[in-house]
């Protein structure tokens, strides 16, 4: 991958890079008609208030933590609360954004016209791409059934090409291998992403979160050291199921298979209520793990999507500034 990824011309690079990854190539020129364009006049010069870190402009106050830079403290906060407080700034140079990518088999599932799978290359493609195009760097660490590829992080429209065509791989490999052995293991990539990201970064944890227990306190470690944004994937279906008689349903991950009757309607709201558990179980570790959550349904407009949390973001960083400003009158 290297070897065509590094070497020759820019053109040279792009005419082969098109031939390798005329899927990608693709995915992301639609992306840059479709989407790119849209976001531009709705996000244009707010990119910044999406990320935070260590820029010039102050942007929020908070209790340290461990591996916080001891230069940031506020002395003045700390003496008048007696605890230590630290600077938090707005990103106003070079940041490094990683997506730790969840690619295992329960991402195929859609009830749609799309599946989870497309819609995370989708958010990737966007906001790599938003990132990319202002001089910052995006790597990725893509999971199946394992970490399978690590790519360092770089800037430029033909990293973000390269990105694509591994998530597209990733694909195509999972279609020609057998079923994986037990869940997904989201705590095995948590932990090699804090092993893996040795500066401070902007982290995106794109995935279903369908997976074994115990990735919660890897995630808030991350969190202790990043600034950790979980981008959520799901299907309607996953919530609420429709009459539809009998039907067959597989575990996308185990591949067991069993029949249902979805016509018992008494069926249908102990699925319901077991599904709201789960989402209600989920929304309390990721706030437990202090990171944002982006929810990404397959019926959602990616757009809209971005842009309300972009939204979320600005109001929290507006009630964090109000708030710090009150400590500090």
């Amino acid at each position: 991958m290297k070897s065509w990824w590094r070497k020759a011309p820019a053109a040279a690079n792009d005419e082969r890079l098109a031939a390798v990854a005329g899927g990608a190539e693709r995915a992301l020129r639609r992306l840059e008609w479709t989407v790119i364009r849209r976001l531009d006049g709705l996000l244009q010069g707010d990119y910044r208030t999406l990320m935070r870190g260590a820029g010039l402009d102050l942007a929020d106050l908070r209790e340290y933590q461990h591996h916080d830079d001891v230069r940031h403290i506020d002395w003045n906060v700390t003496a008048r609360l007696q605890t230590p407080h630290v600077r938090v700034f707005t990103e106003d140079r070079e940041m490094t954004a990683w997506f730790v990518l969840d690619l295992s088999r329960s991402v195929d599932f859609g009830s749609g016209l799309k599946a989870k799978r497309e819609i995370s290359a989708g958010f990737v493609g966007v906001l790599a791409r938003l990132l990319t195009r202002h001089g910052n760097r995006v790597g990725a660490l893509v999971y199946g059934s394992d970490l399978e590829a690590v790519i360092p992080p770089r800037s430029g429209r033909r990293h973000v090409l390269h990105l694509l065509h591994a998530m597209d791989r990733r694909a195509d490999k999972a279609e020609g291998t057998p079923q994986q052995k037990g869940m997904t293991r989201l705590d095995t990539l948590l932990k090699s992403a804090a092993t893996l990201m040795p500066r401070r970064s902007t982290v995106f944890v794109v995935s279903d979160f369908l997976s074994e227990p115990g990735w919660e306190r890897p995630l808030g470690q991350l969190a202790q050291r990043h600034e950790v944004i979980a981008v959520r994937l799901f299907d309607p279906l996953e919530l609420e199921l429709p009459d539809l008689g009998l039907v067959p349903l597989r575990d996308a991950e185990t591949g067991e298979q069993l029949w249902v009757d979805t016509h018992d309607a008494g069926f249908r709201k102990r699925f319901a209520r077991i599904a709201a558990e789960r989402e209600a179980a989920l929304r309390s570790a990721l706030a437990k793990a202090g990171v944002d959550a982006l929810e990404l349904s397959t019926s959602d407009d990616l757009v809209e999507a971005i842009v309300r949390f972009a939204d979320m973001r600005k109001r929290r960083t507006r009630i964090g500034l109000a708030g710090m400003k009150a400590v500090a009158a």
